[in-house]
Parts: structure tokens; sequence; C-alpha cells
């Protein structure tokens, strides 16, 4: 029997988005499984899922006194330890740099709530409502040094109604985001992502997985 492609996901907060990759691709000696979940808080509920469903959690803090480099070397080690085939950032509210990056090139992939380019950075609801777009969405990107700057792997819009508020569009895009998540980590589980290595921000869904 075939390892189980190994996953790490990284987290701040709730994890909502953590939850729906447990109940879809956390599959423990199967295909695919969660093998650590890393918060930037220790009283993130994210936390408190990963536990419950026998998922190792250890916590990893941004100190503001510490240098990020620093900060994302000691993360890295941390990460590299569970030896990933893929990170998957659901809801990490930190920058991360080349010294964390570095490690695992074209392996560590961001979800972001909007149409990239469109609304990068950490306001994209509120952004996409004060804008009085029509539409906006979700996108599983891979992520880079700039920030939401990596080239998109998986999108999908959602509509922003009229009278919207941040709550209303929120859940709606959670809604998203459940499924766009999923189906990314499922791909990648299937080795039918493909960033072209001459072109880098051009990235193929492939119909079958490569012999």
């Amino acid at each position: 029997m075939s390892s189980p492609y190994r996953i790490v996901v990284l987290i701040s907060g709730s994890g909502t988005n953590l939850q729906r990759l447990i109940e879809t691709v956390h599959t423990p000696g199967g295909a695919s499984e969660i093998v650590l979940v890393v918060s930037s808080r220790a009283e993130a509920h994210g936390v408190v899922r990963a536990r419950s469903a026998g998922i190792p959690a250890t916590i990893v803090t941004r100190d503001p006194a510490v240098d990020r480099g620093a900060r994302d070397h000691t993360l890295a080690a941390v990460v590299a330890a569970a030896q990933p085939d893929l990170v998957v950032l659901a809801g990490w509210m930190s920058i991360l740099s080349g010294a964390f990056l570095d490690r695992f090139t074209d392996r560590v992939i961001n979800l972001h709530p909007s149409l990239l380019p469109s609304f990068p950075g950490m306001h994209a609801i509120d952004d996409a409502l004060a804008w009085g777009v029509r539409w906006t969405g979700v996108t599983v990107h891979y992520a880079e040094e700039e920030v939401d700057g990596g080239p998109p792997i998986l999108q999908e819009p959602v509509p922003v109604v009229y009278g919207d508020t941040p709550d209303s569009l929120r859940e709606r895009i959670r809604d998203a985001e459940h499924r766009v998540l999923p189906e990314a980590v499922r791909l990648f589980a299937a080795g039918r992502v493909l960033r072209d290595p001459t072109s880098p921000r051009h990235v193929q869904i492939l119909e079958e997985k490569p012999s």
C-alpha cells in the first residue's frame, strides 16, 4: 500500500476550513492525511478541532520582538519534521518569508476570500463591498513572499447581492471556501496540479494523474 499524501495545515483562528479538510480529505492510512496542524495563536479554536480529530497540533507564535526570518526558520523546522507533501494555509494570519517558503517550493498553498488579483490583503470582503463589485469569490493560490501574489490554482466566483453586509457576504464566501480548498488538496494529492516551469504564473489542472 502506498503511503498517504501528507498534509500540514497552518491556522490562526477558529479553523472552519481546517474542519472541512478533516471531514473531506483526512483519511488516516488512506489516500491523504493531515499529519500536523500548526497555529500561530495558542487560543485558536482550530487547535481544539485538530486534537479532537486525533491530529497533532502545535503552536508557533509570532513574537513582535523576534525577527520574522528567525520565526520562519523555527516554523519551517517544525513543519519539515512532519515530512509534508503539501502545506495548506487555512486562515494563517501572518506573512511568510523566504526562510519558510524556500524550504517547501511549490508545496505551500493559501486560501484567499476574493478573485485574485482583485482585493488582496486582510480586508478583501470589506474592499469588495466598498468597490460595489457584482462578483467576488475565493482563490486557492501558490503562496509567495508577495502578499496574495502567487498564481491561482482554483477559483470560484461568489455573487455580491445588493444590501449585503460583510457578515452576509462572508457566509457565502465561506461556503465556497469549503468547496474549493478540499478540491485543491484532492487535486494535489492526485498529482494533477502542474505549475509550468518555464512560465510559473501558469498552472495546469491535468485531467488524469501523469504516468
